[in-house]
């Protein structure tokens, strides 16, 4: 699921240390440090009384059949199976993560769209009904639409924290998507969007019945201590 993101120095085209880095590329090179030390301060030093949410979108997962299993004629010839088609129905799955405790909000959609977007972000602000919500996200052209602004200066809880582009690394709902796949999708199919749902529901309610908060940052190595001590005497 994994997909290899350019840091910031590959985003700016220049090695750190170049001598002819132009204003432009220095100017970019800034902003991205920037953007990624206000995501990191969201999940070291969060603001009092806020909330901390990572969102995404995956998908999109296509319904498929599957050609069934194969048999015999009665005068002995096989049969072969010629059901096996796409079906036209996309679904996207909206998923956000609250860091602190690391429950999971998810929503199916048939679009990645402002309008979907924008109703994803009133279920968010329905589950969390106190304090304002940081949203950690990518810049997506809906996340950052004409339309999504409009409604976000109706909901003045909302402040948005966009990643760096091709820095997805930043973003713990990524990580939370390759549990998910695992639970949900790994070795599935699916006949309709109704199977995708179910599906999607189900394991993300198996998966928020044991959520544990995320944590940013490596884990401190374990402290190695000796099975056995022995004294030696001379």
């Amino acid at each position: 699921m994994w997909s290899r993101c350019k840091t910031s120095t590959e985003f700016s085209g220049r090695a750190v240390g170049d001598e002819a880095e132009s204003p432009t590329a220095r100017a970019v090179g800034i902003l991205l440090v920037h953007e990624e030390e206000e995501v990191n301060g969201l999940y070291t030093h969060p603001p009092d009384d806020a909330t901390v949410i990572c969102t995404d979108e995956l998908g999109p997962v296509i319904p498929r059949t599957f050609p069934s299993a194969p048999a015999w004629s009665p005068d002995g010839h096989g049969i072969k199976a010629v059901d096996y088609s796409r079906g036209p129905e996309k679904t996207w799955v909206y998923g956000a993560l609250r860091v602190r405790d690391g429950q999971q909000i998810i929503m199916a959609a048939s679009s990645r769209n402002s309008v979907f977007y924008q109703q994803f972000l009133q279920q968010i602000e329905d589950a969390n009904p106190i304090g304002e919500l940081w949203v950690v996200t990518d810049n997506l052209s809906s996340h950052n639409s004409l339309s999504t602004r409009t409604w976000l200066e109706d909901h003045p809880r909302f402040h948005h924290a966009f990643i760096p582009v091709g820095a997805c690394w930043l973003n713990l709902q990524e990580g939370w998507w390759r549990i998910f796949r695992k639970a949900a999708l790994a070795g599935r199919s699916f006949a309709n969007r109704d199977d995708i749902e179910y599906a999607t529901t189900l394991a993300t309610d198996q998966l928020n019945s044991h959520a544990n908060p995320w944590i940013w940052g490596r884990p401190a190595p374990p402290t190695r201590r000796l099975r056995r001590r022995y004294v030696y005497t001379v």
